[in-house]
């Protein structure tokens, strides 16, 4: 890992310090059965009519600045269930990406399709935090965590009754997330060291992905025939963030790549 990638992870361990001096493991714990029941993250995408579709509530990104500055979290999770997204990304990140757990506990309130914490997540504590916020998914990023440390935390979401989408960029990672045998899993077409995109990235990495995994194309949609080409190459499932947030009409938007428009 190198640049910003690199920079985030070394913010990210002292963030995750100064959590626990905050809130102990032991009292975050006796939170957890006082959490929102689980609702299933992989069925909720499994029973979309098409392509399903995480959206992502996302205020900016090391890359774009501020992407949406009139940015109301509750108000947008709420546009996007009504546009028929299968599932909501709620960046969390503070620092880097201007998010917070707190959007993500309001949103819950507000909308009943499942949510993802999406974070640079390296810590059991992470997980049990997202649980307690009412997160229904976490996201694991591959290429911030060593196998054994991938493994751990998968293990220990599933034990929360969470669902995991796992993500890689790099090809070499492919092997060891395969090897949990994953029922979810993203490819991201953005390169966390440069921020480029490709498209065709997540469409080559594809045919190396079995069946039983359900599979997710992260970054870099823009439009309809983006999805189309995702949707030819076998891909049943798409995280959109940058794209809808930076459209005047998000639920115009959705609907496009949806091809549900109104006529």
């Amino acid at each position: 890992m190198t640049n910003v990638l690199d920079k985030i992870v070394d913010y990210k361990i002292l963030e995750i310090e100064q959590s626990k001096k905050k809130i102990s493991w032991d009292e975050l714990e006796t939170q957890l059965p006082l959490a929102s029941p689980v609702r299933s993250f992989v069925d909720q995408l499994h029973s979309a009519n098409g392509m399903g579709v995480i959206a992502e509530v996302k205020k900016a990104s090391p890359s774009a600045g501020i992407i949406r500055e009139d940015f109301d979290p509750v108000e947008i999770a709420k546009i996007y269930e009504q546009n028929d997204a299968s599932c909501i990304s709620v960046l969390t990140d503070e620092h880097f990406f201007q998010g917070h757990l707190d959007f993500l506990k309001k949103i819950r309130k507000s909308v009943d399709i499942p949510l993802l914490r999406k974070d640079f997540i390296l810590d059991r504590y992470q997980i049990l935090e997202a649980r307690v916020a009412g997160a229904d998914c976490v996201l694991l990023i591959a290429e911030c965590l060593k196998p054994e440390q991938l493994a751990d935390l998968y293990s220990y979401s599933s034990e929360l009754g969470m669902d995991t989408l796992i993500e890689i960029y790099e090809p070499e990672n492919l092997q060891p997330v395969l090897d949990l045998s994953p029922c979810l899993m993203g490819i991201n077409n953005r390169n966390l060291k440069t921020f480029v995109t490709d498209l065709d990235h997540s469409i080559q990495l594809s045919k190396r992905v079995p069946e039983t995994t359900l599979l997710v194309s992260e970054s870099g949609i823009r439009n309809r025939e983006d999805v189309s080409r995702l949707t030819d190459a076998g891909i049943k499932a798409i995280l959109v963030g940058e794209t809808l947030m930076k459209s005047e009409n998000i639920g115009d938007k959705l609907r496009e790549l949806l091809g549900t428009e109104s006529d």
